[in-house]
């Protein structure tokens, strides 16, 4: 009999099940990490508006002042949001939308060098919280995180509520 391609099997199977037990602690500490650098971005941004203004003017985009507050009020609440758990992928998706913006609009160069010249494009600015926010958009926030307790509430309630009504005999 055969036994050790089941041996194998069952030694891939227990390290897939080890490496998955750190998925949601590993989330958890970037969301905390990089929640907590994102929020300071805006923090800092928030009180230096007049300077973000000027260098988004310096950029021509639109409403330069509108656009400072707006990026510096997100990044701040964007990343407390997702440092805590709570509407992560929401959360997670604007950061991902500011980031790309701030390739299109700041670097244009390393973003087109995505291909071409990736030292370029890895070693920009806005790279690091892109791709975090890519990774809890895709992934989530884990269940290390507010969303999945809220989530649990929520469901609990439902099928609580789907039970009373179902068993009432209506």
């Amino acid at each position: 009999m055969r036994t050790e391609p089941n041996a194998i099997l069952r030694l891939y199977d227990g390290f897939v099940r080890a490496v998955s037990s750190l998925q949601s602690p590993f989330l958890l500490v970037i969301r905390l990490y990089w929640g907590w650098q994102i929020s300071q971005n805006g923090w800092g941004k928030l009180h230096n508006l007049s300077h973000v203004t000027e260098f988004f003017a310096s950029l021509g985009l639109p409403a330069p002042a509108f656009t400072a507050t707006f990026v510096a009020t997100f990044e701040f609440v964007g990343g407390i949001l997702l440092a805590i758990g709570l509407l992560s992928r929401i959360a997670a998706l604007g950061i991902v939308i500011d980031m790309t913006v701030a390739y299109v609009a700041a670097d244009k160069a390393a973003l087109l060098g995505f291909f071409s010249d990736p030292g370029k494009f890895y070693n920009a600015d806005p790279f690091i919280f892109l791709f975090v926010g890519l990774i809890i958009l895709i992934v989530g926030p884990g269940k290390l995180s507010l969303d999945t307790l809220l989530d649990r509430t929520i469901r609990k309630r439902e099928y609580s509520a789907a039970g009373d009504s179902g068993s009432s005999g209506t």
